[in-house]
């Protein structure tokens, strides 16, 4: 007999796993009742590639379980358009199962979260453990860990076991820590160069998490003319150096929506700021900075962006 072709295998499978979630939902002349989230899925053809990902990652039975469970549903076109981002068939993400996983579980929340309890612009910790916002501006929209957007198109969609919010792109987990995330942005290039000349490399890499509000390139050029000094001769004062960037640094992930207006910021450095209403820092020397840019997520933290270098008392 001639093997089975892996395609008709495929299909094969996924009707015994629609059967038997379905079975699981009730049948023949029993009233109808709600189907868990993987019946949901099966019954719409806008997820099928969601479902053959949740089959080979090996989580059918744990999303059929009693939850409650928020899952953020990417559609086909969503996971289509990630395959091209990624460059990979959707053999090659499906066989990769430890990616595969991580990246769905970091599409489930473990409570059940209707739309109009979404914690806009708070952090939202996944099952994957990775965390994302969800901002209402112009529609809901989720900021992943890796700072791409998705819409979230329809919401509510009712499961026995929790709720499904549907979503037109994949999101991911956070891949590059604060310093990587640094790196990675021309406008950082100064902050880089200074948390390597202050040893503070491997701090910043650690498992935080941390808040880092980062001066861009044009924030240490004032500073350098502030103070009348070189940048080689400000890199070469390392106690200078560590006291000014550890006082950029806040434990903990402090997101926008959390950051205590008008109350005194503890820093990583032991003296504190404070931030007002117009998102305005202002330091121990009472000098002012802008935060311009806010979120920015990493792996071990959040980053927002500010326009002048701040300082501790003299």
């Amino acid at each position: 007999m001639s093997p089975m072709p892996k395609r008709q295998f495929l299909k094969l499978s996924l009707a015994a796993t629609a059967t038997a979630a379905l079975a699981a939902c009730g049948g023949g002349d029993d009233a109808p009742s709600t189907p868990d989230i993987v019946g949901v899925a099966l019954s719409d053809p806008q997820f099928s590639i969601l479902v053959e990902a949740v089959v080979a990652a090996g989580l059918v039975e744990t999303l059929k379980s009693a939850g409650p469970f928020t899952v953020f549903a990417p559609t086909n076109n969503a996971f289509a358009a990630l395959l091209t981002e990624l460059g990979i068939t959707k053999a090659a993400l499906l066989a990769d199962k430890p990616l595969l996983t991580a990246v769905l579980t970091y599409h489930v929340v473990p409570a059940k979260v209707p739309a109009a309890s979404v914690p806009v612009g708070k952090a939202i910790t996944s099952v994957q453990g990775g965390v994302f916002k969800i901002e209402s501006t112009g529609g809901l929209k989720i900021t992943d860990g890796r700072n791409r957007v998705a819409n979230i198109t329809a919401t509510d969609v009712a499961a026995s076991n929790g709720v499904i919010h549907v979503i037109d792109k994949v999101i991911l987990p956070a891949n590059k820590d604060i310093v990587a995330t640094a790196q990675s942005l021309p406008d950082f290039s100064i902050l880089v160069e200074a948390v390597v000349a202050a040893g503070l490399v491997s701090t910043l890499q650690g498992t935080g998490p941390f808040t880092v509000f980062a001066p861009t390139n044009a924030a240490f050029a004032a500073l350098l003319g502030e103070l009348g000094v070189s940048k080689e001769a400000l890199l070469a004062n390392k106690p200078l150096l560590t006291k000014v960037l550890t006082y950029h640094v806040v434990s903990g992930r402090v997101l926008k929506a959390d950051v205590p207006v008008g109350a005194a910021i503890p820093t990583v450095q032991g003296e504190t700021f404070t931030v007002n209403a117009s998102l305005k820092i202002t330091d121990r020397r009472g000098r002012q900075a802008g935060i311009v840019a806010t979120d920015v997520f990493t792996s071990n933290g959040v980053i927002h962006v500010i326009d002048k270098v701040i300082l501790p008392a003299a």
